[in-house]
């Protein structure tokens, strides 16, 4: 199942992917980014909503902040809600840096496969 998540690279003795199946890995990897963001800001707006009593709408204020590296609207209040707003954003954190790397594997990936073909025609 999980193989099937992910795209499959090519080999480095294999050539570069056309143009269309490049554009078609790069918006494979965006939807993969957009659904863990979208799952995590979910997470995010529920904790909120419970722990701390805020609407919906400030939930999810609160928690898209916090993924976007801004920090919290409103402080939290109670013991539960600090405690979840400080692991909430940690985990943010990471979920950033893991969607930045899911959106970036195939332009590296296909950059560093070019310069991999290109260093091995000059022998």
């Amino acid at each position: 199942m999980v193989k099937k998540l992910f795209p499959e690279f090519e080999h480095r003795a294999q050539p570069v992917i056309p143009p269309h199946q490049f554009i078609i890995r790069l918006a494979h990897s965006g939807i993969i980014s957009l659904v863990l963001i979208a799952l995590s800001l979910l997470i995010g707006m529920v904790g909120y909503h419970i722990l701390e009593g805020l609407s919906w709408i400030d939930a999810f204020l609160n928690a898209s902040m916090l993924l976007g590296g801004m920090g919290p609207v409103d402080t939290p209040i109670t013991f539960g809600g600090k405690l979840f707003a400080g692991l909430y954003a940690l985990y943010c954190g990471l979920t950033v840096i893991v969607a930045a790397g899911v959106i970036l594997a195939p332009v590296v990936h296909r950059i560093l496969h070019r310069f991999h073909m290109e260093g091995g025609n000059q022998k």
